[in-house]
């Protein structure tokens, strides 16, 4: 009998590879505030980067085919007035990104189908109800226009970004500064790692703690904690002598980890991307140069190494491409963009395979972007887990929809109902703005209606404009008169 020394697995041979410089993005001014976030965000339109910007905040919003170099004067969403600290893009809408920053609010922008042509100023909405700087924006996975922000004041909000409201506000959970948030993958549950050393699993329509561990990382360097699709937690951190960590957890079990693995002795926060489709987390150190993946198994010891990525220029930032957005006719299983000071370098990960055949084994039905709930239905209680889409005609996206927002009152009693953390407003939004409806086919007449609206406002302020330079000219011309026959 011959002892199988070499754990099978498709994965084993997944290999990184940067692309070629023309393909990088060149000279972007990585912003350098001092944030645990990964400055970057992607999807299969574009890459939005947090770049350095004096008098504000600002990020960049580059389409995907805009490789080279950047040009100093390219236009950026700038509407800020503090350091932009974290952007997400909607998972539900690929020209809708959301915004936090040290000046407390949260903004929600739509860009425009083909990019940006000029700075982008005005959000579709501004959310206000943080006391202090928001440093942490994550979209719920599967109900439309649901957006969680948490801020330096230990303050987790979620907002319904369609009518402007503010859901639930979860003040008492946290006694100090949350490092990050994760939702499940129905969104009935997230779970939050805090600098006080623990992770906590919160229901946010309850307003309860569903379950909690102290001292997952027993190190005071920053955690991160996020939820895999089978519902455990896989947590970085440090140990008591700042070795950096990885650990996995059975939250109906939380007293031990099921693994924990110690990697090395840097001391930049690592932060873990993870795959639900092929249960793959790929861990990536700020500060460092290297990538390292990791397959997650039901078989001990549950966390497999698999290999790592190394380079030679440390990396500031990350972003990570949705499934949808790869190239399947390549068995691309992932792409990272990895942030250096002044570029934006795509990284991709392959699984070597001979056939030219579409892999049905890497590549299941994933997320795709459509909502599989309403704001209104995940606030009655209502759970459902992603709508999956096929990757084997390789995905094409279609045409997005402009976002909408409501303009019903939102001090109105027409709110739904809620447990602990009840709906109240806390948000404005600018007068120019009208409407964050889902999108849907009945309104698009609505929509044509604001748009001719729109053309013929400004069409009368042109008019009064002509009609005043006019009169501007008239009273001139007289004066001139006066002049020059010696009358003034």
């Amino acid at each position: 009998m011959f002892r199988k020394v070499v754990r099978q697995s498709k994965f084993r041979h997944v290999f990184g590879q940067p692309v070629k410089n023309n393909q990088c993005y060149e000279d972007i001014r990585v912003s350098r505030v001092t944030w645990d976030s990964t400055f970057c965000a992607v999807n299969p339109k574009f890459l939005a980067v947090i770049v350095e910007a004096s008098g504000g905040g600002a990020f960049l919003v580059l389409p995907l085919s805009k490789t080279g170099r950047i040009d100093k004067a390219y236009p950026t969403v700038c509407g800020h007035t503090g350091p932009v600290l974290d952007i997400d893009w909607c998972p539900h809408n690929d020209e809708v990104i959301a915004s936090g920053s040290e000046d407390c609010t949260v903004m929600v922008w739509q860009i425009p189908e083909n990019g940006l042509v000029s700075p982008l100023t005005e959000p579709v909405v501004v959310l206000e109800g943080h006391s202090k700087r928001v440093g942490i924006i994550t979209w719920h996975p599967t109900a439309r226009n649901v957006l969680l922000s948490a801020g330096c004041d230990n303050v987790v909000l979620i907002w319904n970004v369609s009518t402007v409201e503010e859901l639930y506000r979860l003040d008492s959970l946290h006694p100090d500064l949350i490092y990050n948030v994760s939702w499940n993958r129905n969104g009935s549950l997230f779970c939050t790692a805090c600098k006080d050393k623990s992770v906590r699993i919160v229901d946010p329509r309850r307003g309860t703690l569903v379950a909690e561990r102290e001292k997952a990382h027993e190190g005071a360097r920053p955690m991160r904690a996020i939820f895999l699709a089978d519902g455990k937690v896989f947590t970085t951190g440090f140990s008591r002598m700042s070795e950096r960590q990885l650990a996995l957890w059975d939250p109906e079990n939380f007293g031990e980890p099921m693994a924990l693995q110690e990697l090395d002795s840097s001391n930049g926060a690592l932060l873990p991307f993870y795959d639900p489709d092929t249960n793959v987390v790929y861990v990536c150190g700020k500060g460092d140069s290297s990538i390292r993946y990791f397959e997650i198994t039901d078989e001990s010891p549950y966390i497999h190494f698999l290999n790592t990525f190394t380079s030679k220029e440390p990396q500031r930032g990350m972003g990570s491409m949705p499934k949808r957005g790869l190239e399947v006719s390549k068995c691309e299983i992932a792409r990272f963009y990895k942030l250096h000071e002044r570029k934006c370098e795509p990284i991709v990960m392959t699984v070597p395979r001979k056939s030219d055949l579409f892999q049905d084994d890497l590549y299941p039905d994933t997320a795709g972007p459509e909502a599989a709930l309403e704001a209104e239905e995940w606030v009655s209680g209502r759970d459902a887990n992603p709508i999956l889409i096929s990757l084997r005609e390789a995905y094409v996206p279609s045409k997005q929809r402009d976002l909408k927002v409501n303009r019903r009152n939102v001090l109105s009693d027409s709110r739904p109902a809620a447990a602990p953390g009840s709906p109240r407003p806390g948000a404005s939004t600018p007068a120019a703005f009208t409407s964050i409806a889902a999108p849907g086919g009945s309104l698009a007449g609505a929509g044509e209606a604001g748009k001719l609206e729109e053309v013929m406002q400004e069409l009368r302020a042109l008019r009064a404009l002509v009609k005043e330079q006019g009169d501007r000219i008239c009273r001139l011309e007289e004066q001139l008169g006066r002049v020059e026959n010696g009358d003034a």
